[in-house]
């Protein structure tokens, strides 16, 4: 459809709303008139249209330039009185990926309202661009707990070793999804060092962090961790102790063995899986007998599989041997 320029212009100053919404809806058939300048300012005027389904059209027209010029506009958005046009802000941002577009979008990290910084902090994650690092860093030192929430996993997308000092204070952060998030940031730079600060957040005051700090420890391949995770199956949380023998069947920490056949009759299911899968990794030939019985008599289906498993894992290395 062959629809000039100029009408376009026109109709989205429309008293009609229905008219300037049609306009929006149209201008994806106009796409190569779309990369002029007139149209990209014609847009972010409407970015402030008193009609909230305009203003959304028109942040995804503008999305579909994808003009980082248009970024400012759309950040502003962020703090629209309609939900749909916050969101159709925060998607769009989401979605330009330039390196233009990331400059327009780095001082929205220090933006006065929250609810902005961490709109902002999220559209950059996409990004990964490392001039984020620093401004990143300090916002994991935000007074909204969100916002650090959303810097220190962003700051795991950049894996900058910059950050790393930053992620570490947030491990004793007051509010207990920044803590968690920061054991799980940190674990993507898989480095030895870190594992006393793991071990440390397995006597954290939340059992969800303490589950995390169970899971991170299990990949660290470092035999310092075994006493601890040996210590949390004494957890009062189901969760972090299915954790901590999970990992301790990666670690290949035989010391454990007898701890995990008990567990083999614990109340928890997940429990008992768990505790099969990692007496089959450990190849612990002891633990057979109560595999058996536990293949052949467990309520739980799941269980059974997992306790078969084990027990042929267990066999098939023993006739190797």
């Amino acid at each position: 459809m062959d629809i000039p320029v100029e009408n376009f212009l026109a109709r989205l100053t429309d008293p009609e709303p229905s008219v300037r919404q049609l306009a929006l809806i149209e201008i994806e058939e106009i796409a190569a008139a779309t990369a002029s300048d007139e149209v990209l300012e014609a847009l972010v005027a409407r970015v402030r249209d008193d009609d909230p389904t305009v203003r959304s059209l028109a942040i995804a027209r503008l999305e579909d330039l994808g003009d980082p010029r248009a970024v400012p506009a759309i950040v502003a958005a962020l703090e629209d009185g309609d939900e749909k046009v916050r969101e159709a802000a925060l998607t769009s941002l989401r979605e330009f990926r330039t390196e233009a577009s990331a400059t327009a979008l780095l001082p929205g990290i220090e933006h006065p309202n929250p609810e902005v910084r961490e709109a902002v902090i999220l559209a950059l994650r996409d990004h990964r661009d490392p001039r984020a690092t620093k401004p990143l860093v300090r916002a994991t030192r935000d007074e909204t707990a969100r916002v650090r929430r959303e810097a220190v996993i962003t700051l795991a997308y950049l894996r900058s070793p910059e950050s790393v000092s930053a992620l570490r204070e947030r491990l004793r952060d007051a509010d207990p999804g920044v803590r968690r998030v920061a054991v799980g940031a940190l674990d993507f730079f898989n480095a030895p060092v870190l594992v006393p600060d793991f071990i440390d957040t397995l006597g954290d005051d939340d059992w969800q962090v303490r589950r995390e700090a169970a899971i991170v420890l299990g990949r660290s391949k470092v035999t310092q961790a075994i006493p601890p995770l040996l210590s949390a199956l004494e957890d009062p949380y189901w969760q972090v102790r299915k954790e901590a023998v999970s990992s301790l069947g990666k670690l290949g920490a035989v010391a454990a063995t007898e701890a995990l056949v008990h567990l083999l009759d614990d109340l928890t299911s997940d429990i008992r899986k768990a505790a099969a899968q990692a007496l089959g990794e450990l190849g612990a030939a002891s633990a057979h007998p109560a595999l058996e019985r536990l293949a052949k008599g467990d309520p739980d289906a799941e269980v059974r599989k997992a306790a078969r498993h084990a027990r042929d894992a267990i066999a098939s290395a023993r006739a190797v041997h």
